[in-house]
């Protein structure tokens, strides 16, 4: 059987929408769904007693921690790891899942499909072992064993890329991890905040995790790169704006025909 969690903080509205798709759609596919909640001050309790899914608070939150928590709240060998603003979207996107850890008892994990680059990697037989970083497991949208997780649990010193981490470290113990044809939608639009926030982290994990150098030089380049595209994104609205205006303009002193 299959055990999903679901993390999330405050996004109580994209929950509800999980929740349900998992109900409605996948209800014999899942024996439980575990949601894990770092404080959320909205009505995430209260959807989840509607769906009847398990509600476990983490309160000092990291990336790896909650996957630990996730991992070791799951009752079941599969466990299925979303954020409450993804979804599954193929029909049988549990099924194909279960079906490959039954074919290939040796798996760590799966990876699920959500974009053209994964849709890219995967036809394009990307293997994780080679590049860990494109087909290792993204933890929005992924299958893991538990029983290589408690052999190699997570990290939880790490800023993100908890889940890429893990993935590396588990390849190199020998285990597999691969791509699985199940469709998942990935739907969230982070602020101005959120985004920087985001960018913190991705600056830390790629220099831990990838070695990515950061220095003066590329600090500039990036700035100088970022200020050239919102010139130049400026000045090209700025030019359709008064296109759109002068058509409407041509098109009030030549109306076609209303039919």
């Amino acid at each position: 059987m299959i055990s999903v969690v679901i993390r999330t903080k405050n996004q109580a509205n994209a929950l509800s929408f999980l929740l349900k798709n998992l109900r409605v759609r996948y209800a014999g596919d899942i024996d439980e769904v575990v949601v894990i909640d770092n404080l959320s001050t909205d009505h995430t309790a209260t959807v989840c007693e509607q769906f009847d899914a398990r509600l476990v608070t983490i309160e000092n939150f990291s990336y790896g921690s909650s996957a630990n928590l996730a991992a070791q709240e799951a009752s079941h060998d599969i466990v299925v790891i979303f954020s409450a603003h993804s979804y599954p979207v193929s029909h049988d996107f549990f099924k194909v899942i279960a079906q490959r850890f039954k074919e290939k008892p040796g798996l760590a994990g799966l990876r699920c499909l959500h974009s053209t680059n994964d849709y890219r990697a995967y036809i394009n037989e990307i293997q994780a072992k080679d590049d860990p970083n494109r087909a290792g497991l993204i933890f929005s949208g992924s299958a893991f064993a538990k029983a290589v997780w408690k052999e190699h649990p997570f990290r939880d010193d790490v800023a993100t890329f908890e889940d890429k981490e893990w993935s590396k470290r588990v390849l190199e113990a020998g285990y597999d991890i691969e791509f699985v044809p199940a469709i998942f939608h990935y739907e969230i639009n982070r602020n101005k905040k959120q985004l920087f926030f985001r960018f913190k982290n991705d600056v830390i994990g790629n220099y831990q995790l990838w070695h990515e150098e950061v220095t003066v030089k590329s600090a500039f380049n990036g700035l100088i790169a970022s200020l050239w595209r919102i010139v130049k994104g400026a000045f090209i609205d700025m030019y359709y704006a008064c296109k759109r205006f002068f058509y409407i303009i041509k098109f009030l002193n030549n109306k076609p025909k209303k039919f």
